[in-house]
C-alpha cells in the first residue's frame, strides 16, 4: 500500500469494524439487561409480531380468569342466601307438621303461625341479597321464559288411570285396589296465593275430574272452578316449560297430571292434598299414600325477558357462561300471596295441607341451589383451564422472546473484547500516517 497522508484507509476500515463491534456490544448489553432476545421489531419482525399476539392472549386469559373468580364469588353469595332459605324451609316443615298434630290447641297454632310469618319474611330478606349492587335471587336475573302454569304429577296411581276413573275404582301403581268405598269422605285442599281452600264431600260415584269441579272455601272466601282450579290429563306428556319445550315424565311412564287453569304466579297452586276417610272417620292410609303422590313437575312462573347474567370466561367474543337464577321470594315459593297473606296453619286441616306446600317449596329451593352449585363447579374447571392456557401460552412466548442468558453473556463478553481490540487497533492505524513525516525531513 502506498504511503499517503490524506486518506488513511487502515484507520477507516478499523473505525468501521469498531462501529460494528460497538453496535453488537450495545445489542448484547440490551439483551442481557432486559432478559429478552427480541426487544423491538427490528430484532426479529415476525418473532416480535407472534410474541406480541401471545402477550395479548396471556393478558386476556388472565383477565378471563379474574372474571371467573369474581363469578365464583358472586355464586357463593347467592348460594349462601339460598342455603339459608333451605334451612328455614326445613324448620318450617317441622313447624307445620307440629301444627298438624291435634295435641296442639288453636292458641298453640297461632303461636306457630307467628313464627312461620317471621320465617317467611326472612326468606324475602334472603332473596334480596346483593353482590356489587346486583340483586341475585329475587327473580330479576331469570332466563327468558313464557308464563307457565303449575303442573302436579302423580305416578303412584295405576297407569290406566284417567280423568273419568271413579274414585272407587282407583288402583295403586301395582294394580291393587285402593279400597275406596262410596260411603267414604274425601277432603280436597289446595293452596293458592297463600290461602288454603278446602272442600269435603262424599265419594259416592264421583270420578277424579268430579272432585276437581267442587267449589273450595277459605273461610268465607269461595274459589270456584270458573276462576281457578285444575284440569286433569293422563299420559307421559306433562306440559310446556318456559322455553316452550314439551316436558315428559322422567321415566317416560304414564302419570296423572293436574294443571292449574291460571298461568303465572297469580294462578300458582303451591300444594295439593287429597285425604280419604271412611264413614267412621278412620284414615284410608293406602288410598291417601297413593293420592298424596302429586308433586310439582312444572313450576309456575311469570313471563320474563332474558335477564340472565353473563360471565365472560374466555379471550374471544361469546366465550361466556350464562346463568339464570329464579325467584326465591316467598311468593314464588308459594308461601305467600301477592296480597301478602302468608300460608295459614291455624287449623289442623290447613296445617296438613301446608305440609305439601313446604315439600314443593323445598324442592324449588333445592333446584336453585343445585343450579348454583353446578355453576360454581363449572367455574372451578374453567378457572383451572384458563390458568393452564395462560401458563402454556406464556411458555411458548418465552421460547420466542426470552434470552438465553448464558449465551448472551458469552456474546456480550466476546463483543466487549472485540470492541476493545478495535479501539486499540484504531489507535495503531491512526499512528501509521505519522511515519510519512520521516520522508519530509
Amino acid at each position: 500500500m502506498a504511503m499517503v497522508v490524506k486518506n488513511n484507509m487502515s484507520a477507516i476500515n478499523t473505525l468501521n469494524t469498531l462501529n460494528k463491534n460497538s453496535s453488537a456490544l450495545s445489542k448484547s448489553l440490551q439483551k442481557v439487561s432486559s432478559g429478552m432476545k427480541i426487544n423491538s421489531a427490528a430484532d426479529d419482525a415476525s418473532g416480535y409480531a407472534i410474541s406480541e399476539r401471545m402477550r395479548v392472549q396471556i393478558r386476556s386469559l388472565d383477565q378471563a380468569n379474574n372474571n371467573t373468580q369474581n363469578g365464583q364469588a358472586m355464586m357463593k353469595v347467592a348460594e349462601g342466601a339460598v342455603s339459608s332459605t333451605v334451612d328455614i324451609l326445613k324448620t318450617l316443615k317441622e313447624k307445620v307438621i307440629n301444627a298438624a298434630n291435634d295435641t296442639n290447641t288453636d292458641a298453640d297454632r297461632q303461636t306457630i303461625q307467628k313464627e312461620l310469618d317471621q320465617s317467611i319474611d326472612q326468606i324475602d330478606d334472603n332473596a334480596n341479597i346483593t353482590y356489587n349492587g346486583k340483586y341475585l335471587v329475587d327473580g330479576s336475573h331469570n332466563t327468558k321464559t313464557t308464563a307457565t302454569t303449575t303442573v302436579l304429577t302423580n305416578q303412584l296411581l295405576y297407569t290406566s288411570t284417567a280423568a273419568d276413573t271413579k274414585l272407587t275404582d282407583l288402583k295403586s301403581r301395582t294394580g291393587e285396589s285402593l279400597n275406596i268405598s262410596s260411603s267414604d269422605q274425601v277432603t280436597v285442599s289446595y293452596v293458592m296465593q297463600g290461602k288454603t281452600y278446602t272442600t269435603t264431600f262424599s265419594v259416592e260415584s264421583l270420578s277424579l275430574s268430579d272432585i276437581l269441579a267442587k267449589d273450595a272455601k277459605n273461610g268465607s272466601d269461595t274459589l270456584t272452578v270458573a276462576n281457578s282450579g285444575f284440569t286433569l290429563s293422563v299420559g307421559t306428556k306433562i306440559g310446556l316449560d318456559g322455553a316452550g319445550d314439551t316436558v315428559y315424565t322422567a321415566n317416560n311412564e304414564e302419570g296423572v297430571h293436574l294443571t292449574a287453569k291460571v298461568s303465572g304466579l297469580n294462578g300458582q297452586i303451591s300444594g295439593f292434598t287429597i285425604s280419604v276417610m271412611d264413614r267412621y272417620g278412620a284414615i284410608r292410609k293406602a288410598a291417601n299414600a297413593a293420592l298424596d303422590g302429586f308433586s310439582e313437575s312444572i313450576r309456575a312462573q311469570n313471563e320474563s325477558q332474558d335477564n340472565a347474567m353473563v360471565f365472560q370466561v374466555g379471550a374471544k367474543a361469546n366465550q361466556a357462561i350464562k346463568v339464570g337464577m329464579t325467584d326465591m321470594r316467598s311468593t314464588a315459593l308459594g308461601l305467600k300471596g301477592t296480597d301478602n297473606k302468608t300460608l295459614n296453619v291455624s287449623t289442623q286441616k290447613n296445617a296438613n295441607a301446608a305440609i305439601n306446600v313446604l315439600d314443593n317449596a323445598i324442592q324449588k329451593a333445592l333446584d336453585q341451589q343445585t343450579t348454583i352449585g353446578s355453576v360454581e363447579s363449572r367455574l372451578d374447571y374453567t378457572s383451572s383451564n384458563l390458568t393452564t392456557g395462560s401458563e402454556n401460552t406464556q411458555a411458548s412466548e418465552s421460547t420466542i422472546r426470552d434470552s438465553d442468558m448464558a449465551k448472551e453473556m458469552t456474546n456480550y463478553t466476546k463483543n466487549n473484547v472485540l470492541l476493545q481490540a478495535a479501539q486499540s487497533m484504531l489507535a495503531q492505524a491512526n499512528q501509521s500516517s505519522s511515519s510519512v513525516l520521516s520522508l519530509l525531513q
